[in-house]
């Protein structure tokens, strides 16, 4: 049984987590200026309650994207450092899986729709099915709220919903939709440790966050154009 520890910055909400022993211990800080002041204490804390050092996990998972610019770079860039000092692989985890099984958990829900808000009038989301394992039906896309479109019934989640509840109000799936969640640490260690047991860990230097918007911010011009469709 493999110990994981897992970290996530990609919203606002920060969290780390440890899988030791079949046992899946994690703490969360909302709203925190920096979540890089915030999870090495945490990361601290776990591994000192379960009475083990980093050096006893056997792989690193981190939320790596999509999210926060900033939030997926920091993620990203501790989970390196931790790796480098450890010697330990490293365990990108996409975080609309995250907020998938996440739901799954609450739920029971087999086809997922993850929709986390991208700000800027935008949401990044993607659809996963969980058949003796979960499957992408719809990869991770970034959109505006109107242009999500699962494929089939789903059971939606993710705080996209909440903040853009005007444009999704009329799709079925919105009255019982989880409408504020957040990616977070526990699910992070949880699809870690599945995807360690399936040899898919990587060397440090080569984990990446992953990027669906190519720039932070728009022009005046581009955010001009942008309403105008918006608002056909």
């Amino acid at each position: 049984m493999s110990t994981i520890l897992a970290i996530e910055t990609s919203s606002e909400l920060a969290s780390a987590a440890l899988l030791h022993k079949g046992v899946n211990s994690s703490r969360q800080t909302a709203g925190v200026s920096t979540h890089s002041q915030s999870i090495l204490p945490m990361v601290q804390a776990l591994l000192q309650d379960a009475g083990i050092a980093l050096r006893d996990c056997d792989a690193i998972a981190f939320g790596a994207g999509p999210g926060s610019f900033t939030g997926v770079r920091t993620a990203c860039g501790i989970a390196q450092g931790l790796a480098y000092g450890a010697d330990k692989p490293l365990l990108p985890t996409v975080t609309l899986l995250a907020m998938a099984q996440a739901c799954r958990e609450q739920t029971g829900a087999s086809d997922v729709l993850a929709v986390l808000d991208a700000r800027m009038g935008e949401v990044y989301w993607a659809q996963y099915r969980y058949t003796d394992g979960w499957q992408i039906v719809i990869a991770p896309s970034l959109s505006s709220a109107r242009e999500v479109q699962p494929q089939g019934e789903v059971t939606a989640c993710g705080n996209g919903l909440q903040a853009y509840a005007t444009d999704f109000a009329a799709q079925p799936f919105f009255a019982t939709a989880l409408k504020d969640m957040l990616p977070q640490a526990e699910q992070i260690a949880t699809l870690g440790a599945i995807a360690y047991a399936q040899g898919l860990a990587v060397v440090a230097s080569a984990a990446e966050p992953l990027y669906l918007r190519n720039k932070v911010a728009l022009t005046t011009a581009e955010r001009l154009e942008k309403a105008a469709k918006e608002a056909a």
